[in-house]
C-alpha cells in the first residue's frame, strides 16, 4: 500500500470508500472495451482487496484513462464539483450523465493526476484541504498543501493562489500551457450533447 501510485496523488481521505468499492465490484459485471477486448477480466477486480482509499481511486482513474476517456473526463466523473443537476448551471447536464455513469468519490481530498501527457490537481468539492500553487516565470509550477514547502524567490512568481472547491487546473505539456478550470471544462461538456 506505499506510494507512488501510478496516475494519482492523494492527500486527504475519501470517505465514500466502501460504497464507491461495492459500486465499482457491481460495474465489473458489465464492463466492456474495445481497447481491451477478451482480456478484460484480467482486469477484475479493479479494486483489490485490502486497497487503501488512495490506492483504490488511483486503480479506478487508471482504468478508465486506459480505457479510453481523456484525463479531464476521468476526473470530472470520479470527482464532480457540487452542481444541482437539476438546475440552469451550464453544466447541469454533464454533471447529470457523469453522475448516471459513475458515482462521485467523495470526500477531504486534494489530488493530483497524470497520464504522462497532462498532469493536473482537483480539490474537493468542498474544499476541506488545501492546495496552494504557484506558477513561476521559468515554466514551473509549484503546488502543495501549505506555502513554504519549497523556497520560491517572490520575484519570479507570475501567479500563485488556492485551488478552490471543485475546482482543476490541467497542465498540457504537448500545448505547453496551464489550462483554467473555466477552459477544461467547457471543452469537456462540448464534447458530447450531454
Amino acid at each position: 500500500l506505499a506510494q507512488p501510485f501510478r496516475v494519482l496523488a492523494h492527500n486527504g481521505e475519501i470517505n465514500t470508500i466502501r460504497g464507491n468499492q461495492n459500486w465499482m465490484s457491481c460495474h465489473e459485471d458489465r464492463m466492456d472495451s474495445a481497447l481491451f477486448g477478451d482480456e478484460i477480466g484480467d482486469l477484475k477486480p479493479v479494486i483489490a482487496n485490502g486497497s487503501s482509499d488512495s490506492a483504490a481511486l488511483d486503480a479506478v482513474f487508471e482504468l478508465m484513462v486506459h480505457g479510453g476517456r481523456n484525463l479531464p473526463m476521468v476526473k470530472t466523473m470520479l470527482i464532480p464539483e457540487a452542481v444541482d443537476v437539476g438546475s440552469k448551471h451550464p453544466l447541469a447536464k454533464l454533471y447529470a450523465y457523469c453522475n448516471s455513469v459513475m458515482e462521485p468519490w467523495d470526500g477531504p481530498a486534494s489530488i493530483v493526476f497524470t497520464d504522462g501527457t497532462q498532469v493536473g490537481a482537483v480539490l474537493d468539492r468542498n474544499g476541506l484541504r488545501p492546495s496552494r500553487f504557484y506558477v513561476t516565470d521559468n515554466d514551473k509550477v509549484i503546488m502543495a498543501s501549505e506555502v513554504g514547502v519549497l523556497e520560491v524567490e517572490s520575484k519570479t512568481v507570475l501567479r500563485k493562489g488556492r485551488l478552490q472547491p471543485g475546482k482543476m487546473f490541467l497542465i498540457d505539456f504537448e500545448k505547453g500551457k496551464l489550462i483554467s478550470d473555466e477552459e477544461i471544462k467547457k471543452e469537456v461538456a462540448n464534447q458530447h450533447p450531454y
